[in-house]
């Protein structure tokens, strides 16, 4: 699967963007599907996670409330929806695709696309 990741971009602190990955392919449904993020410095982070058919998700407590993740599998898209910006939050965000369907653990993940800055100014 090959995937590319939309939406980026510069916002205030306390504003909204919404990242979207499209995947190639016919067996976009077959893998969970998830966003990392990483920091100057830093390792990459899972931040949220989905599961094949959209209906389990996975957050991490500092995104939690603030952030969600949704797919469309006839679109072949997932979707990243992140509010209440802070200027914590400012990464490089990664789509990935993990073909085992577990969409809660990094390891997982296997199929990235190319990452998106995301700076959220204070």
């Amino acid at each position: 699967v090959q995937l590319q990741a939309f939406g980026g971009g510069l916002v205030q602190a306390g504003g909204s963007l919404r990242l979207s990955c499209a995947a190639s392919g016919r067996t976009f449904s077959t893998y969970a599907m998830g966003w990392f993020r990483q920091a100057p410095g830093k390792e990459r982070d899972l931040v949220v996670g989905i599961s094949r058919s959209g209906r389990s998700t996975y957050y991490v407590d500092s995104v939690k409330g603030r952030f969600t993740i949704s797919r469309d599998n006839a679109k072949n898209t997932v979707y990243l929806q992140m509010s209440s910006l802070k200027p914590e939050d400012t990464a490089v965000y990664y789509c990935a695709a993990d073909p085992s369907g577990s969409y809660h653990a990094a390891h997982g993940y296997g199929y990235w696309g190319q990452g998106t800055q995301v700076t959220v100014s204070s």
